[in-house]
């Protein structure tokens, strides 16, 4: 089979698995000779159907998989089309793309063969031919198979910029019925190997910075410390192919930042797939579910929410997908409105639906030169529409808005109808 056959299969095969981004790799050292940038300008970037973001080399070294997840595509009892690249074609693909701006980075995930170790060497191997062999100062993500062995993890992270373990699902049952060849534990505890290295790559990082301080070296020229994928750990859930809600999601990630403190948490939506399982749904869920859980998961993470304060309105566990989930618990709490943006805090600010939070930075600032009014908020560029309902300003009061919470809901979440082309 040619490299464009298997890059057609390999590169379609990898299309489920979300967690690709690149944000938080620093920029590497590149000597002289040396190929390719985390962070430079020029690199041209695609997007898929639901909108992600795709500027790296996003392939499966190989879809043969001895494992038979019934959710998967790519499991040994599927009639797909199988394809193998060996570890010089990826070097060599990622190179070429990478030299005709296509990508910035590379993106490696694999099915498993012969053995989670030896998977795990052959992924490495290519890593390490990048940076070694070729001096690729580019940004690489590998998809690391929590069964391999504590050295081949520990090689991993010394070549990539971020590592990822799929968590697949938020619970042992669920995992245990559609994956039986994985198991959370294990998971769980190749997550922790991740987190304690990760870590002393840091202090070891702070303790070479510190000495070359106190020693007066310039920075060019005292001993690095071993770098221990500095863009972290992340993971991801598919969403809707077992039967657990929202919260019992969200739940697993809020666990998973605590526990393990990734970088990222992604969410998958489940599509069907040929020749399916019975145990599996017969539909996808809509996308908009896969979106308010982003929505969810970035309160957790910076707006200072805990799960049990979300969710959706009828208490099932489940986001609402007509509103955002901030909005959702300003509804279902109208008591804590309106909130005086003159002289809240910022915990509540945080609560507010329509700030984010570079608005509530700037809200904080503002007010200590003068009182905010209306015209004040519009500069910010803040949904006048979803922020005025719940705040008080300098000329503005709601009144009686928050009275009757299932009109103003009503309001809040009526679509326009599109207009036409040349409307």
């Amino acid at each position: 089979m040619d490299i464009a056959s298997k890059l057609s299969i390999l590169a379609d095969a990898a299309k489920y698995d979300a967690s690709c981004a690149s944000s938080g790799a620093p920029k590497r050292q590149a000597g002289a000779g040396a190929v390719g940038s985390t962070g430079g300008t020029g690199i041209c970037h695609s997007y898929t159907p639901d909108g992600r973001c795709v500027s790296l080399l996003k392939i499966l070294l190989t879809n043969f998989c001895i494992y038979d997840c019934a959710y998967c595509v790519n499991r040994v009892s599927s009639n797909v089309r199988r394809a193998r690249f060996s570890t010089d074609e990826v070097v060599n693909l990622t190179l070429d793309f990478y030299k005709r701006n296509y990508i910035e980075g590379l993106f490696l995930s694999s099915g498993i063969i012969q053995s989670s170790d030896y998977t795990m060497e052959q992924m490495v191997e290519v890593a390490r031919s990048l940076r070694e062999d070729h001096g690729f100062a580019g940004y690489i993500h590998l998809k690391t198979i929590p069964e391999g062995s504590p050295e081949l993890l520990a090689a991993a992270g010394r070549y990539a910029d971020r590592l990822s373990i799929n968590i697949e699902l938020p619970t042992e049952t669920s995992l245990s019925t559609l994956a039986p060849e994985k198991s959370i534990p294990q998971i769980k505890r190749s997550m922790g190997e991740l987190r304690w290295r990760i870590e002393e790559g840091k202090e070891a990082k702070a303790a070479a910075k510190a000495t070359r301080s106190l020693s007066g070296q310039a920075r060019a020229g005292g001993a690095r410390a071993l770098r221990f994928a500095p863009a972290g750990q992340s993971t991801q859930m598919i969403v809707g192919a077992d039967a657990a809600d929202d919260r019992t999601i969200l739940q697993t990630a809020d666990q998973l930042y605590g526990n393990y403190h990734l970088r990222r948490v992604y969410y998958s939506a489940f599509s069907p797939i040929p020749d399916a399982s019975s145990k599996l749904p017969l539909q996808s869920p809509p996308l908009l579910r896969e979106h308010r859980l982003y929505q969810a998961d970035w309160l957790l993470r910076f707006y200072e929410f805990r799960v049990e304060e979300i969710g959706g309105s009828d208490g099932s566990g489940m986001l609402d997908l007509d509103i955002d989930p901030k909005m959702s618990w300003a509804l279902r709490n109208p008591h804590a409105f309106p909130v005086d943006l003159n002289t809240a805090a910022k915990e509540m600010l945080l609560r507010v639906p329509g700030l984010g939070i570079r608005n509530v930075k700037r809200i904080l600032a503002a007010r200590r030169f003068c009182r905010l009014r209306v015209q004040d908020l519009a500069r910010l560029r803040a949904s006048l529409t979803k922020v005025l309902p719940f705040v008080v300003l300098s000329d503005h009061h709601p009144r009686r808005a928050l009275d009757n919470t299932d009109t103003l809901r009503a309001r809040l979440t009526v679509v326009p109808k599109q207009a036409g082309l040349f409307d």
